[in-house]
């Protein structure tokens, strides 16, 4: 399929896709915001600014586009066949036709870009959550979002964990009823 529009159109049609504050995006921090967590968008002092940073729990959420990012799309097992690019598409990620090599090109600049973004934070001590734009439609994002709080409150309680401290009363050790080492006396 041809594209039904001028080159200046789809210009002008691309640069009006926003980076932040997009619907995926809206509705994570909606969801975040009224289950009472705060959060800070967009930070640039944290390795590749992240659209949504929990500085208290560590956490970077990335709130990624299934399409920008190429979501289940293998691009490393690109082949060639009859001078066409042969990617297989995810289901939610479909590469365009006209233009392939562009878009492959683009798609996979992104994925790299994600995955040194990613580890600088991991190395940096940081949890990483990426939320695809796919599972945010309304029968899975309760689910989701449950399991973003479980990754949340299970990194909470790892950073904070304290080995237990016995408590000291200061008294000396009694033995307990139980032991077979006591010895009675008869009279």
């Amino acid at each position: 399929m041809t594209d039904t529009m001028t080159a200046e159109q789809r210009h002008r049609c691309m640069s009006h896709i926003r980076s932040r504050d997009t619907k995926p995006e809206l509705k994570v921090r909606r969801w975040l915001w009224h289950h009472g967590y705060r959060y800070r968008l967009n930070v640039k002092s944290v390795p590749g600014k992240p659209d949504i940073v929990m500085r208290p729990y560590r956490t970077a959420i990335f709130v990624n586009g299934c399409f920008w990012h190429g979501h289940g799309v293998q691009l490393s097992s690109a082949q060639i066949e009859n001078s066409k690019l042969k990617i297989e598409n995810s289901r939610c990620c479909k590469i365009p036709q006209s233009n392939r090599e562009f878009w492959v090109a683009k798609i996979k600049r992104n994925q790299e870009r994600d995955q040194r973004n990613y580890q600088v934070l991991l190395e940096n001590g940081w949890q990483v959550i990426v939320v695809w734009e796919c599972q945010l439609v309304a029968t899975k994002i309760e689910h989701t979002m449950r399991e973003v709080e479980l990754l949340l409150n299970s990194n909470m309680l790892a950073r904070y964990k304290h080995a237990p401290v016995p408590f000291n009363t200061g008294e000396e050790q009694l033995p307990a009823a139980a032991e077979n080492n006591i010895e009675y006396h008869s009279k």
